[in-house]
Formats: C-alpha cells, sequence, structure tokens
C-alpha cells in the first residue's frame, strides 16, 4: 500500500509541475507572492525605478507583509522608524505620523523614495544601493572606501557581513524573478 501511495504522490507531483495555468499561477503565488503590485507600478514610475527592483526589496524584506522586524522597522519595505521620519523632512512628509507604516500605500512610497535616495547616492550602482538599504550607507560608503572605490567593489569580498552578501544576492536573483514571472503585472516592457 505504502508503494502505491508513494507513486501516486510522485504522479500527482509531476502533473502539478508540468501543469500551467491556474495550478502554476497558484505554485507561483506561493513561492514567489506579488502583492500591491498598483502601488509598485505607480512608485516605480514617480522614482524612476524598476518595478522588479522595488517588488525584490519588498519581497526580501517582510515576503510583503506587514509586519513589526525585531529591530522595529515596520511594512512591506520593512522601514525604520528614524529612516521614515528622514524620508518624511525629505519629502515634505508634513502629516507623517509612525503608524502611516502600516499602509502600504505609504511604506512603498517611502521605501521607494530611501531606493531611489540610495541609487543617487551610489551614482546609480544598484548593488550598493541594495546593500545599503539592508545595511546602511554608513557601512557601505566605509565598504566602498576600504575597497577602493566603487568599480573596485565586490559583493563576495567586500561585504563583511554574511546576511548582507546573502541579502544583495537573494534582492538581485528575485529581481530576475519577478521581472521574469510578473512583467505584465509590474509595466515592464521587454
Amino acid at each position: 500500500m505504502w508503494l502505491i501511495s508513494a507513486i501516486v504522490l510522485g504522479v500527482t507531483v509531476a502533473a502539478l509541475v508540468a501543469a500551467s495555468g491556474p495550478v502554476e499561477d497558484a505554485v507561483r503565488e506561493i513561492t514567489l507572492p506579488l502583492r500591491h503590485e498598483d502601488i509598485i507600478r505607480q512608485q516605480a514610475g514617480d522614482k524612476n525605478l524598476d518595478a522588479e527592483l522595488i517588488a525584490a526589496i519588498c519581497y526580501q524584506e517582510s515576503k510583503f507583509q506587514d509586519r513589526t522586524s525585531n529591530a522595529g522597522a515596520r511594512g512591506v519595505m520593512q522601514l525604520l522608524p528614524s529612516t521614515a521620519d528622514y524620508i518624511a523632512r525629505k519629502s515634505g512628509g508634513t502629516e507623517f505620523v509612525q503608524g502611516d507604516l502600516a499602509d502600504p500605500q505609504i511604506n512603498i512610497s517611502y521605501g521607494s523614495w530611501y531606493l531611489r535616495y540610495l541609487l543617487d547616492h551610489y551614482d546609480g550602482n544598484e548593488r550598493l544601493a541594495i546593500a545599503a538599504y539592508n545595511a546602511g550607507e554608513t557601512n557601505v560608503d566605509k565598504w566602498v572606501a576600504d575597497a577602493g572605490g566603487p568599480d573596485e567593489f565586490s559583493r563576495d569580498e567586500d561585504i563583511p557581513f554574511p546576511e548582507t552578501r546573502a541579502y544583495v544576492a537573494s534582492v538581485e536573483e528575485k529581481k530576475r524573478e519577478y521581472r521574469k514571472n510578473y512583467a505584465r503585472e509590474l509595466g515592464i516592457r521587454n
């Protein structure tokens, strides 16, 4: 009986893997979720960012869940209260209160603003911006200086924090996956 159950399970799994349409969409939704794509598209356009990069950061930070980290970071893009206050001051968010970070519209807007700021700070170097989103600008500035400048910087050799190395690699991989799997939903033109 056990052998028959194993064979049936194997055939079922093989059928699911080979399936397309609703089953494939359901598997994709579990393994690579996407939420708030309308907000992501809007913020990508407003901030001149790749929508798939915003989605990849949301995935890496929270899997699109509004949660609060042990460090106090909030929302789908996991913004620290101090970072959110800084963004509010710089972007004109005069009515901003910390509770607003639970609102995906505000959280993704602020997270996208910060991502655009980091990309500008690092002259468009996406890898450095992603590292700074995770480890902070001060750390990344030091790592870049220690490496001899941005052109000499290597993710694998110059990021001393294993967590940040893994974070950058994962965001870069998820960005490719979001581009491949959600181009239509994210408004990506190839």
